[in-house]
């Protein structure tokens, strides 16, 4: 959708949605629908000689798209819930688990703006953080050399209990994708966006209600009735409201890491960004 923008409604990125109407592109307004949210502090993959978030200052750190959502947060949350000072940390990337391709290098190597150093060529985020060459890997995945490779584990082994003491301390559960429409459809047929937030509310209703079924367990995951129980507690039966109210303070947490870490160049006014009539929460 980034590169070819081929579709009238989809998923996005909110870090490239954010910043592609920073930059002025107006072409697609965001509908207050988050399909994508997982807390990050379990993506933090560190050698042993890392024992506590301070350590990684100075360090070698390796991130798959240096301005992807799911490392936005994770420097936000290093740098505001531990005191990291994320200036000092020498940026690498490259691929998780298979080097880039010579199209990607080039491609990232073109982009505009800060990028860090790329990996060597025909190198990978997983084997360097193997070898030692990288202190730390943060991301949206799970390095393949981690757990099989000496040496390597998450920075926070507890990270449910970490994320579950932050989301009570904070109220954030990290929004990583959000939905769009296009501006000009939105304009000329509100009705659109108010169709497909309905469309999209009902089939997440629909979700929770058969995933709590107790007849059958929906999905292969033995402990899932235990699991919504400590959810439903957690988040008072809805882990997933959408609406603008609802998710004001994590939207605008994420814009501001976005200005901190000099994405953008002006603080964002989040709420013009998203479609207005949508301001509930469902």
């Amino acid at each position: 959708m980034i590169d070819f923008k081929s579709f009238d409604a989809s998923e996005m990125s909110l870090s490239s949605y954010l910043q592609m109407r920073s930059a002025g592109d107006t072409e697609f307004t965001a509908l207050p629908i988050f399909p994508s949210r997982v807390f990050r502090h379990g993506f933090i993959f560190v050698r042993d000689k890392i024992q506590k978030p301070k350590d990684l200052e100075n360090k070698t750190v390796g991130v798959p798209e240096y301005w992807q959502t799911a490392a936005v947060w994770i420097r936000g949350i290093l740098r505001h819930e531990y005191d990291v000072d994320i200036r000092t940390i020498n940026w690498r990337e490259g691929g998780v688990d298979v080097p880039l391709s010579p199209q990607e290098r080039s491609s990232r190597e073109s982009a505009g703006g800060f990028r860090p150093e790329m990996l060597p060529d025909g190198q990978c985020l997983s084997q360097q953080l193997a070898a030692g060459t990288l202190d730390a890997v943060i991301g949206a995945r799970k390095p393949a050399s981690v757990g099989k490779a000496p040496g390597l584990a998450r920075l926070f082994p507890n990270y449910r209990e970490v994320e579950r003491a932050y989301f009570h301390r904070t109220g954030i559960f990290p929004i990583m994708h959000t939905m769009v429409i296009r501006t000009e459809i939105y304009q000329r047929h509100p009705w659109v966006a108010e169709s497909l937030f309905k469309a999209l509310s009902e089939s997440k209703r629909i979700c929770l209600k058969q995933m709590h079924f107790t007849g059958t367990i929906k999905y292969t995951l033995p402990w899932l009735f235990a699991d919504l129980e400590e959810i439903d507690d957690i988040f008072a039966g809805d882990p997933w409201p959408y609406g603008y109210t609802a998710n004001r303070h994590i939207l605008e947490t994420f814009a501001d890491y976005l200005y901190e870490q000099n994405f953008v160049t002006q603080p964002i006014e989040i709420a013009k960004l998203f479609t207005p009539i949508l301001d509930s929460t469902q």
